[in-house]
């Protein structure tokens, strides 16, 4: 079974210096029919303007995955971390028995454009740790590129989950398929382009949630860009 999760059906929360897109139940936005998938809690589409960002803030018990679409983002954590996060780049941040950050836009002309990603981790009171990466373009064009996986192997970021997280882009007219394991579970995530996913039509910013389903049948139609959750 495949469920469509439409992007112009997502929360929607717009401050000006930020404009936000939920997936799931977020902040101010909460829909019970829409409260995660999965180990899957958080999908934010968000676009910061130049020079903003969000102020140092807490988090605990929660995997936060940051992938960053275009532009640059500038990181500051309690663990001392700091970092600027670019595309190609993924960020994992562990917040176990509890982290402070702050995010902010690095350019001061460009707006940054990101997913901000959260999973529950299988264990809550971790120890907070911190990880990025970096996948070149030409490593995720026409296959698939694991990211994130609960062994961090293959060069992926570790998530205390049972997850792995795999991107890959393709030009107009490629396909990839994608052989899901029996009791396993997906969600595609749709960061630009147009496709079919076994021949129901998605576009960027459309997400999907899979179960009940072996194999996943995915044609472009426009240059696409594409995020593959499999999970438990």
């Amino acid at each position: 079974m495949i469920t469509l999760r439409p992007a112009n059906e997502r929360g929607h929360a717009y401050f000006g210096w930020l404009d936000s897109y939920h997936t799931f139940s977020f902040g101010n936005y909460y829909d019970p029919n829409h409260m995660g998938f999965r180990a899957l809690r958080v999908i934010n589409e968000d676009r910061v303007q130049p020079g903003e960002g969000f102020g140092t803030h807490p988090h605990r018990d929660m995997e936060i995955v940051t992938y960053v679409l275009s532009g640059e983002l500038s990181h500051k954590d309690s663990m001392g971390n700091v970092a600027t996060i670019h595309p190609n780049e993924v960020q994992r941040m562990t917040a176990g028995t509890g982290i402070t950050h702050s995010e902010f836009n690095a350019s001061a002309t460009k707006p940054v454009h990101l997913l901000q990603i959260w999973l529950l981790p299988e264990t809550n009171g971790l120890t907070p740790s911190y990880e990025e990466a970096i996948f070149p373009t030409e490593t995720r064009q026409g296959q698939w590129r694991l990211l994130a996986s609960r062994q961090g192997g293959e060069g992926s970021v570790k998530i205390h989950q049972d997850v792995d997280l795999y991107a890959t882009l393709l030009d107009a007219g490629e396909q990839r398929s994608f052989s899901l394991r029996p009791t396993r579970h997906a969600w595609i995530q749709v960061t630009q382009g147009k496709l079919s996913l076994n021949d129901m039509s998605m576009e960027a910013g459309d997400g999907a949630a899979i179960s009940n389903e072996t194999l996943l049948e995915i044609k472009a139609h426009a240059d696409a860009e594409i995020l593959l959750f499999d999970l438990a």
